[in-house]
């Protein structure tokens, strides 16, 4: 099992990301913490130089799994959804511009709060061919490469767009598209869906990356899910990636990434 942990190259909002602030320090933390992975938060691939990045990634001996790309909304509020075609077009211009940096860094790019809420009045029905039709204008933009989308289906107080991994497998399909699939968080999924293991049997192979934070958002251990049992059902998928831990930074971020590798590299 491969480890990883969340950290945003700028200062964000987004509440749920371990760390944030010097990059160098944080990666340094990171690698000594015992996680073989870095998932890198970036607004704006303009923002980051993937050569320095890369450089001090390596050098502590991590590998990036993936990067997530929410702050664009969260910042910019750009989104798939949105009932303003300049801003649509810019948010698949923004997720397009990720493909080199993820080419670059052989990274998933994670496809989470970009989707947007629905406006109001527009029909979800119309944010969903908007979300599909983006997807497919980013999926495209990436053949001839080995970069891959993963969707996060996301609980229902944060859009009202693709709540469980059903509905993600659903978009899926309908997208079409091979470097399409899913990116399934424990966080969410005890929120939306009924079986956590049987979601993750149900989704096997188009399970592209993998989030952990407990029932709480807090650090795998701090609530009550059952990871053991989680992670057994994920090995049996044969799925191949990194574990990524998305919680909130409490009691502070070294705690919080110290105590959430611990927990789960007992079990």
């Amino acid at each position: 099992m491969k480890l990883s942990v969340v950290l945003s190259t700028h200062a964000a909002a987004f509440q749920a990301v371990a760390f944030k602030g010097d990059f160098e320090e944080n990666v340094g933390k990171i690698a000594g913490g015992g996680y073989e992975g870095v998932e890198l938060a970036v607004r704006d691939p303009k923002l980051v130089n993937a050569g320095q990045l890369e450089s001090v990634v390596r050098e502590h001996g991590l590998i990036v799994p993936a990067i997530g790309t929410g702050q664009a909304w969260g910042e910019e509020g750009l989104s798939f959804t949105s009932n303003d075609p300049a801003v649509r077009a810019a948010a698949i211009a923004r997720i397009c511009s990720h493909v080199p940096l993820a080419a670059h860094l052989d990274a998933i790019v994670i496809l989470g709060l970009i989707r947007g809420i629905t406006p109001e009045g527009q029909t979800h029905e119309r944010s969903m061919e908007y979300t599909i039709e983006a997807i497919r204008q980013c999926a495209a933009a990436a053949a001839g490469t080995d970069v891959r989308f993963a969707l996060e289906p996301m609980n229902r107080y944060e859009t009202d767009l693709i709540h469980t991994a059903t509905e993600g497998l659903d978009l899926v399909e309908k997208v079409g598209a091979g470097n399409f699939g899913l990116l399934l968080d424990t966080f969410h999924m005890n929120i939306e869906d009924p079986d956590i293991g049987a979601s993750i049997r149900t989704c096997g192979d188009r399970i592209f990356h993998f989030h952990v934070a407990d029932s709480n958002r807090w650090y795998p251990g701090a609530g009550h899910l059952d990871f053991r049992g989680i992670l057994e059902e994920l090995e049996k998928t044969g799925y191949q990636g990194f574990v990524s831990g998305e919680f909130m930074p409490l009691p502070d971020a070294d705690t919080a990434a110290e105590r959430g590798i611990a927990h789960l590299r007992n079990l």
